[in-house]
C-alpha cells in the first residue's frame, strides 16, 4: 500500500515538475520575442530621429502596400485589419505584413506540405462509379461534395460504416478498444495530450502494441500541449518504441509561423478504421477534472475506404518532420481498403491556413446556402466573418431554421465577450441562439435538413478557419445522421434559449468595446 502511495505521490510530483518545466519555457520564450520586438521599434524611432525624411517615404511605400491589399483577392475581414495597421503605423505595419506574408519557416513548410500532398493527392482517386451514382441520385447535394474533391483534392466515397458518439468517453473507449485489434500501424494526431489519468490507459495500449511491432505514431502540437507535457515527454515515448514529432515547436526568434498551429484530431488504425471529433487526449475533455463545469464534447468512427483520406492528412503532417520513412508509408498508403457496409456518402477532409482555399469555412457556407429546413450548430467560439454572418442571416431570412449553441461556461472570457457580440446581429436575422447551462460544450458540430451533417474539429472562429490545420467529416445520408439529430435534440434541452436577452441593443459602451474587438479578430 505504501509503495503505491509513493508511486502516486512521485507520479504528481513529476507531473507538477513537467508543468512548471513547461511554463517556464514559454516564459522565457516570451520574453525573448518581447525583447526582439522592443530592439525593432528601438530601431524604427532611432533611424527616423536620424533621418526625418524617412517617415515621408515609409508613409508613401505603405500607401502602396495599401493599395495592393486592397487588390488581392482576400477575405474583406483580414484585408481592412491589414489597411488599419499599415496606415496607422506604417514602418512596423509593413514589417509585420511581410513576416506574415513571406516567413521564411512558412516557405519552408509551404513547399514541404506540397510536395507531401502532391503525392497523397495523387493517390486519392475519386471512384467514378461513386461519383455517377451521387450526382444521379442527389444532383442538389453532390456539388457540396464535388467542391471538397476539386479544391480539397479529398475524394468522397460510399461503402463507409458511420458511427457517432453523444459522448467524448464512450469515443475515446472505443478508439482504444479498436487500437487492441491494430495488427500494422496507429496514428494518432493530436492538438493536445496530458500525460495525466485520461492518457494512461491509452499509453499502456499503445506501448503493448509497439511491443510487437506495430507500427505507433504520435503527433502533437507544441503549443497545444506545452501546458501538459514538457520535452521529456517525447523521448518517454520513444524509450516504449513509439515515435513521436513535434509539430511547430516554439522558438525564441520570431516567426509569425508560430500562429499557425496543428488543432486535428485523428486517429488511424490500419488504414480502415478512423476517428476524428472535438476533443484532445487530456483529463478536462472526459470529465475527469471540471475547470468549466461539465466539458462536452463528441466523436465519430468511420470505417471503410474513406479512412484513406485520415491516412493521407497525417502523413502529410507527419513528412514535415521525418521523412525517414517515406517508401514505407507509401507502401502502406497505396493499398486498397475493403468496403465496409454503410449508407449515404461520406468524405473527410482537411484545412490548411498556408494556402488560398478557406474550405473549412466554405463547407459551412455551402450548406447553410443549400439547406431548406432548418441548419443547427455547436460551438465553443462564435468568431465569424462577415462572408459567415450573411450566410447565417440569410438563412434564417428565408425561413430556414437556424440554431446555434454555445457554452454557458467560457473557458476565455474576453473571447466569450466577442463571441456574444455577434448575438444581436444574428438574431435580429432570424437565428436562434442558445447556451449550454451545464458547463462548456466544445463540439464543433452541424446538421441540416435531417441529411447533411458535420462532425470535427473546426470552430465557427478566425483561428480555425484562417489560422489553424483542422480536419472534419462531411456526411450525406449516413448511418448516423439520425444519430447526430437525436444528440442535438438533447443537448437543447440542456440549454438555455438566450434569444430574447440578447436582442436588445447594449448600451454604447459595450458597443465600443466589441467593436474594437472584433476589429483584432481576425488576426487572433
Amino acid at each position: 500500500m505504501s509503495s503505491e502511495t509513493n508511486g502516486k505521490s512521485r507520479s504528481t510530483v513529476e507531473r507538477k515538475f513537467a508543468i512548471k518545466n513547461s511554463v517556464g519555457r514559454i516564459v522565457i520564450i516570451s520574453f525573448l520575442l518581447l525583447l526582439q520586438i522592443v530592439l525593432l521599434a528601438w530601431g524604427f524611432l532611432f533611424l527616423f530621429s536620424k533621418m526625418p525624411m524617412m517617415l515621408y517615404v515609409v508613409y508613401i511605400v505603405g500607401f502602396l502596400f495599401v493599395i495592393g491589399i486592397n487588390a488581392k483577392d482576400r477575405t474583406d475581414d483580414i484585408k481592412v485589419v491589414w489597411i488599419i495597421i499599415i496606415m496607422a503605423f506604417p514602418f512596423v505595419g509593413i514589417i509585420i505584413y511581410l513576416l506574415f506574408h513571406y516567413s521564411p519557416a512558412m516557405h519552408v513548410i509551404k513547399k514541404k506540405i506540397k510536395h507531401a500532398d502532391n503525392f497523397m493527392m495523387e493517390n486519392l482517386v475519386q471512384d467514378e462509379d461513386t461519383l455517377r451514382t451521387f450526382e444521379s441520385s442527389a444532383p442538389h447535394e453532390f456539388t457540396m461534395f464535388k467542391y471538397l474533391k476539386d479544391y480539397a483534392f479529398y475524394p468522397f466515397y460510399t461503402d463507409t460504416s458511420t458511427k457517432f458518439y453523444g459522448n467524448a468517453t464512450e469515443c475515446y473507449r472505443s478508439m482504444i478498444e479498436d487500437m487492441r485489434e491494430a495488427r500494422e500501424f496507429i496514428f494518432l494526431e493530436y492538438h493536445a495530450i496530458e500525460n495525466k489519468e485520461a492518457f494512461e490507459p491509452l499509453l499502456e495500449c499503445l506501448t503493448a502494441k509497439a511491443g510487437v511491432g506495430v507500427d505507433v505514431r504520435i503527433i502533437y502540437d507544441d503549443i497545444g500541449s506545452f501546458v501538459f507535457v514538457n520535452s521529456d515527454f517525447k523521448k518517454m515515448l520513444e524509450s516504449v518504441g513509439i515515435k513521436c514529432c513535434i509539430f511547430n515547436p516554439m522558438s525564441p526568434l520570431f516567426d509569425v509561423f508560430m500562429n499557425n498551429r496543428d488543432h486535428r484530431k485523428i486517429c488511424v488504425i490500419d488504414g480502415r478504421i478512423g476517428y476524428t471529433g472535438g476533443f484532445n487526449i487530456a483529463n478536462e475533455y472526459f470529465n475527469i477534472t471540471h475547470p468549466f463545469g461539465e466539458w462536452y464534447d463528441t466523436g465519430v468512427r468511420l470505417e471503410g475506404p474513406a479512412v484513406k483520406n485520415f491516412t493521407a492528412m497525417f502523413l502529410s503532417m507527419w513528412e514535415l518532420y521525418d521523412e525517414s520513412l517515406i517508401d514505407k508509408d507509401r507502401d502502406l498508403f497505396c493499398r486498397s481498403i475493403e468496403p465496409c457496409h454503410g449508407s449515404g456518402f461520406i468524405v473527410p477532409y482537411a484545412d490548411s491556413p498556408l494556402d488560398e482555399e478557406l474550405t473549412g469555412e466554405n463547407v459551412y457556407i455551402n450548406i447553410l446556402y443549400n439547406s431548406k429546413k432548418y441548419c443547427w450548430f455547436t460551438t465553443p467560439y462564435l468568431v465569424i466573418s462577415e462572408s459567415l454572418r450573411r450566410a447565417i442571416s440569410l438563412a434564417s431570412k428565408r425561413g430556414v431554421d437556424v440554431r446555434i449553441i454555445t457554452p454557458g461556461i467560457p473557458d476565455k472570457k474576453s473571447v466569450n465577450k466577442l463571441t456574444k457580440s455577434y448575438y444581436a446581429s444574428l438574431i435580429e436575422a432570424g437565428c436562434m441562439i442558445y447556451e449550454f447551462t451545464p458547463g462548456f460544450i466544445h463540439a464543433k458540430m452541424c446538421i441540416a435538413d435531417d441529411k447533411i451533417a458535420v462532425v470535427g474539429t473546426i470552430n465557427l472562429d478566425y483561428r480555425s478557419f484562417y489560422h489553424h490545420f483542422e480536419d472534419a467529416v462531411l456526411m450525406f445520408k449516413t448511418d448516423c445522421i439520425s444519430d447526430i439529430k437525436t444528440e442535438f435534440d438533447k443537448i437543447i434541452t440542456r440549454c438555455e434559449d438566450v434569444t430574447e436577452k440578447f436582442s436588445r441593443r447594449p448600451n454604447v459602451f459595450i458597443r465600443l468595446g466589441r467593436t474594437i474587438l472584433r476589429l483584432v479578430a481576425p488576426m487572433l
